[in-house]
């Protein structure tokens, strides 16, 4: 689900379209929410043809002012991961326009973004037309970046992990900012006590899950840049 425990909350499309655009300027050109998640999905529908669309998840935080949002897909080559194209934008100037691709565990439901955000665009004169292009080329070579993230998944799972290692990885990411004190609190919680028998085995990818798990509380703003990060001290 959603990641949505700091100030954001989850909306339906239908609100998120009905949040009012702010005013164009000449140095700001605003991209409608709803209009940014709707190119994004009838892009990606036609782009990603070997996989099944499951839904969207949508999320605004900042007094509704900023976006959040994942497209999921499913993929025949793996049954417990599926694609997720991550989207984020604001109208309070807060954030530029992003684009991510990473992963969707089915089993908790969790999102794995991998690399780095793809694309990011501000809020300038030929903006829409500018995102419209790279959210083709994004989508594109997203396919090749999730076999990348199976690919992590697998050394991560080959790798085992004891109690004291885990400690030591938990205290080293918050110590980098990559994870706050509670969520580290919340990610020890998921590793000791897994509340999904596929993260049972004492290895990097259970130790992992438990880290996305606990970021599920981090603002819309900062959750591409946070699990960025995770992945990258996880697959190092």
């Amino acid at each position: 689900m959603m990641m949505l425990h700091c100030g954001g909350r989850q909306v339906t499309f239908d609100e998120l379209a009905s949040i009012p655009l702010p005013e164009e300027t000449d140095t700001y050109k605003p991209v409608a929410f709803g209009d940014l998640i709707a190119n994004t999905l009838n892009i990606s529908k036609s782009l990603l043809r070997d996989y099944e669309y499951k839904g969207s998840e949508l999320a605004v935080a900042g007094n509704d002012q900023r976006m959040f949002g994942v497209i999921k897909f499913e993929s025949e080559e793996s049954d417990e991961m599926g694609l997720a194209i991550g989207i984020r934008s604001s109208y309070d100037k807060s954030m530029s326009n992003g684009f991510c691709m990473g992963a969707n565990v089915f089993v908790c439901d969790n999102l794995v973004f991998s690399g780095t955000v793809t694309y990011m665009r501000k809020h300038t004169k030929n903006v829409i037309d500018d995102l419209e292009e790279k959210m083709v080329s994004t989508i594109w070579n997203s396919q090749n970046k999730f076999q990348n993230i199976l690919r992590d998944k697998e050394h991560m799972a080959n790798l085992h992990v004891n109690n004291d290692q885990a400690y030591k990885f938990l205290g080293l990411i918050m110590g980098h900012g990559v994870l706050k004190p509670r969520q580290v609190a919340k990610a020890l919680k998921c590793w000791k006590h897994p509340s999904h028998d596929t993260f049972e085995n004492r290895d990097m990818w259970s130790l992992y899950n438990a880290c996305t798990e606990a970021l599920k509380s981090t603002p819309p703003n900062r959750i591409l840049e946070s699990h960025i990060k995770l992945h990258e001290f996880a697959t190092a």
